[in-house]
């Protein structure tokens, strides 16, 4: 007999903390974008919880072009299993950023074991500052990367997304999706950068592989990614704890460029 395992999508919940929104902000919003399309919908409140829990994983399509309008990112980005007709191929530039950057593990803190062995360790949810380092060859010089993100952990799987307006590099949302063993943290970033940018909109991705420090406040290792010319090309990246609280007013005070 086959046991249906109903898992949360976390990756909606971390999107609309982003966007500093309670479930009741978003169902008010969706059906807000469904009468501005034309398609009117009766978003609730607990349609968003259903969604949330992974009790409904495919939403209908009037819900799904009202969380696309909402949200600003295609249903497949938010934790969403599309029916086979609805799939869809997006077109994308290479990934990877266009950079060239030029330990030995330790034994897990029990905190650290606890918080990533239950299905309801929390060690790790609350707001990070994250910080990478890249070298553009176009224009021969290291730059960094900072966002403020929410981090939201169900027992070992770690998601991120970055708050709006919380990008030192103009408007470039980034997710990651991370999952912890002890004190190793290993996942994948999506990095969307600016329309007006550098980068003109590029959508660049990689893999990342982070150590966790004792204290369980700073992550510190590596990204690696595809340059323009598919070479590989990697850099430091850290992520260091600000603030515990996923509060709105917490969100509204971190979206804003780190310093």
């Amino acid at each position: 007999m086959t046991t249906n395992v109903v898992v949360p999508n976390d990756v909606l919940r971390a999107v609309r903390i982003s966007m500093r929104m309670s479930q009741d902000d978003l169902a008010r919003a969706l059906r807000e974008a469904g009468d501005e399309l034309g398609e009117p919908n009766d978003a609730s409140k607990r349609l968003v919880q259903r969604w949330e829990s992974g009790t409904s994983r495919t939403p209908r399509t009037i819900y799904v072009r009202a969380l696309e309008h909402v949200t600003g990112r295609p249903v497949e980005s938010l934790g969403f299993t599309l029916p086979t007709p609805m799939a869809r191929v997006h077109a994308d530039r290479a990934g990877g950023h266009d950079m060239i950057a030029g330990a030995e593990g330790i034994t897990p803190p029990a905190a650290i074991t606890r918080a990533t062995s239950g299905v309801n360790g929390e060690l790790f949810s609350g707001v990070w500052l994250s910080r990478y380092e890249f070298y553009s060859s176009g224009r021969d010089a290291t730059f960094e990367g900072k966002h403020h993100i929410t981090l939201v952990q169900r027992g070992n799987r770690l998601t991120a997304q970055s708050l709006p307006g919380a990008s030192s590099n103009a408007d470039s949302p980034l997710t990651l999706d991370l999952t912890v063993d002890g004190n190793v943290v290993t996942g994948t970033w999506v990095e969307q950068t600016a329309a007006d940018g550098y980068y003109q909109g590029a959508r660049y991705h990689g893999a990342i592989q982070l150590l966790v420090e004792p204290t369980g406040r700073r992550m510190t290792g590596k990204w690696i990614g595809f340059g323009k010319d598919f070479d590989v090309n990697t850099g430091p990246w850290e992520l260091r704890l600000v603030d515990r609280s996923m509060a709105k007013a917490t969100m509204e005070k971190y979206s804003r460029p780190p310093e």
